[in-house]
C-alpha cells in the first residue's frame, strides 16, 4: 500500500475536520496518483468529503468499527485483517489517505509514500507519524513550488 498526504512541518495534516490548506498542486498530484486505483480511508476521512460521497473513479474502502456504517459506492472493513483479504483481491495499488488514526494504524502496511510537504507550520487537531522516524528515507522530489503564499515539495518516501 502507498500512504499519500499532505503534511505541514510538523506533520500535521488537518484541523477541524478539514485540510491544513487548498493547494491545487497538490490535489491535482493525489487524483492523477490514485485515479482508477483503490483508496483505503477511515470513517472520519470519508464524511469530510464533499457531500459525504465516495471519491469517483476509484475503489473507496473504509475502515470502521461501525458495523452498521455503510455508504453508497464503498467498500467497508472493520480491521486490518479484513482489510488485507480486500487488498489481495486488488489487481492495481491502492492508496491509504487518512487520516491520522489510520495513518498510524496502517503505516506497517506501507512500503512507499508520497508527500507534499507544505513548507509552514499550521495550527492543527490532527498529525500523521513522521515518515524518517518510522523506516522511510526520502527517494526522490516530484515536484516542488509555491502556491497561494504556501510553499510545497512533493516528496517520495520509500521503507528501508
Amino acid at each position: 500500500m502507498i500512504l499519500i498526504a499532505a503534511a505541514g512541518n510538523n506533520w500535521e495534516i488537518g484541523r477541524g475536520g478539514g485540510l491544513l490548506a487548498s493547494v491545487p498542486e497538490d490535489m491535482a498530484f493525489f487524483k492523477r496518483m490514485t485515479m482508477g486505483h483503490a483508496v483505503v480511508m477511515g470513517r472520519k476521512t470519508f464524511e469530510s468529503f464533499p457531500g459525504k460521497k465516495a471519491l469517483p473513479g476509484r475503489l473507496n474502502i473504509v475502515l470502521t468499527r461501525d458495523r452498521e456504517w455503510k455508504a453508497q459506492d464503498t467498500i467497508t472493513v472493520p480491521d486490518e485483517y479484513a482489510l488485507r483479504d480486500v487488498l489481495a483481491g486488488l489487481s492495481s495499488e491502492a492508496f491509504l489517505i487518512g487520516g491520522g488514526q489510520i495513518y498510524r494504524r496502517l503505516l506497517p502496511m506501507c512500503r512507499k509514500a508520497y508527500i507534499t510537504h507544505l513548507q509552514a507550520a499550521f495550527e492543527a487537531d490532527t498529525w500523521m507519524p513522521d515518515l524518517a522516524q518510522n523506516g522511510f528515507h526520502v527517494s526522490g522530489i516530484l515536484d516542488q513550488g509555491e502556491s497561494g503564499g504556501i510553499s510545497y515539495m512533493i516528496k517520495e518516501w520509500t521503507r528501508g
